[in-house]
């Protein structure tokens, strides 16, 4: 498997203080905003990121970590055909990303992603 990058996922209630704190104070950049969700990326390190999530009423869960894989539908298969509990189905999102949610043994949601070509 060829991870790409690994970004820890926040969920917060407090969204623009938060997007403040990550922006002002640490000097991440906005790599995406979606308004529900903001992912912050290094000047120096694009890969080092962090993502803010806004509550939300969906019965999807949010995942906790995301990570990006070079082949999310390998990655998928090996998770099924290890029995592995899918949070979220295999899912082409309309934001360019091709995704599905695994729960760990300890019971974190991990998003597994790929940006379509």
């Amino acid at each position: 498997m060829s991870i790409q990058r690994v970004v820890p996922n926040i969920q917060t209630d407090r969204f623009d203080e938060s997007r403040r704190f990550y922006k002002e104070f640490l000097g991440f950049e906005i790599a995406m905003d979606m308004g529900w969700i903001v992912t912050f990326a290094s000047a120096s390190n694009p890969t080092a990121q962090i993502t803010l999530l806004a509550p939300s009423d969906s019965a999807i869960p949010h995942p906790q970590m995301s990570i990006e894989v070079a082949d999310v539908d390998a990655v998928h298969a090996q998770a099924v055909a290890r029995g592995l509990p899918i949070a979220y189905p295999l899912t082409d999102e309309p934001w360019g990303v091709r995704r599905f949610f695994v729960t760990d043994p300890n019971g974190v949601v991990i998003n597994v992603m790929s940006h379509r070509k």
